[in-house]
């Protein structure tokens, strides 16, 4: 159950401040896609998360996209961010985000991965040796995919909750 266990859990992407990432040694954001940066059956970003990525481009800290959704819908979701992105990266395998830390030449314990689901993002994010981020997700509906994942989600973060008090939603990192 270890690898399902998030490092943080915040409320949204748009939590995660430059000031928290560079006091925790962070400087690059592996970032889901679906319901993590954009709503899922949405195909363009809102100003709110251009104004975040600007913020985290201005502080030097770089944001990639490790989705696994195919190259032309990630393309197409990412066109007018200009951010790099992983496509296929088949979580909640860790090949993904193992391909992104060798791509760009990063340092894991410098990366996070963030995003809206246990069995897929924080999973993967653990297996490939990075810290990981759980979010809520941006939207409450999701795609048949998804349904089953969160289902069992519900089991495992009523778990946590119940072993550890201080498993709970935060706004910031070091709340």
């Amino acid at each position: 159950m270890a690898f399902f266990k998030p490092d943080w859990l915040l409320t949204s992407i748009y939590a995660l401040r430059p000031i928290d990432l560079k006091r925790n040694g962070i400087n690059t954001i592996l970032t889901d896609l679906d319901n993590t940066l954009i709503a899922w059956h949405e195909p363009e970003s809102s100003g709110q998360l251009r104004a975040w990525l600007a913020e985290m481009a201005q502080s030097q800290i770089q944001v990639i996209v490790i989705s696994n959704n195919n190259a032309k819908r990630v393309a197409r979701a990412v066109a007018d961010l200009d951010i790099p992105f992983i496509h296929s990266a088949r979580k909640p395998l860790p090949s993904g985000i193992k391909r992104a830390l060798r791509q760009f030449k990063l340092e894991p314990q410098q990366t996070i991965m963030v995003g809206d689901q246990l069995l897929t993002d924080v999973q993967a994010g653990h297996l490939a040796g990075v810290r990981t981020v759980m979010v809520k997700p941006l939207v409450e509906t999701d795609s048949w995919v998804t349904l089953f994942s969160r289902f069992m989600e519900g089991f495992i973060m009523k778990h946590y909750a119940r072993k550890d008090a201080q498993f709970k939603w935060r706004e910031r990192l070091d709340d």
